[in-house]
């Protein structure tokens, strides 16, 4: 099983669209990454986002570069403040391969609990990146990262 956390693409300013959709340049990176996911063979049944704008856009870049067919749909937990451990726990009973799109700080939390055991770890995540996942028995093991 493979995970794949994202934090979304660069966005607006809230000043200048509240909802605070991906910038121009974003979205161009956004659909750069997703494009270079797909290469390495990220090829995910599920994609969750937040919900929030900035986080669905950047997921549709991915789902549409590494698997159309895959189920997308919000989720609870992947919200900026939200524990990392619903997420940890709601993943633990998967044996899909699942894509997740949130936020800071909850996205870097969410992989220093998975890989280093507590979110206070040490592992940072990328800025507008992707880190990839793998599960071996009794922990996940970093396989690659992509940044903006």
């Amino acid at each position: 099983m493979q995970i794949y956390l994202i934090h979304h693409g660069a966005a607006v300013q809230a000043i200048a669209d509240p909802q605070r959709p991906l910038s121009a340049d974003g979205r161009r990176n956004v659909e750069h990454l997703a494009g270079q996911a797909a290469q390495r063979g990220a090829r995910p049944v599920v994609v969750w986002h937040s919900g929030k704008l900035r986080a669905r856009q950047t997921a549709e870049a991915f789902w549409r570069a590494c698997n159309p067919l895959a189920e997308f749909s919000a989720a609870r937990g992947l919200q900026p403040t939200d524990p990392p451990d619903w997420m940890a726990d709601l993943l633990a009973g998967e044996m899909r391969d699942i894509m997740l799109v949130g936020h800071m700080p909850h996205i870097e939390r969410l992989l220093r609990l998975l890989v280093d055991g507590s979110a206070k770890g040490t592992t940072a995540f990328p800025m507008h990146g992707i880190v990839a996942l793998e599960a071996t028995d009794d922990r996940w093991v970093e396989c690659w990262r992509l940044e903006d």
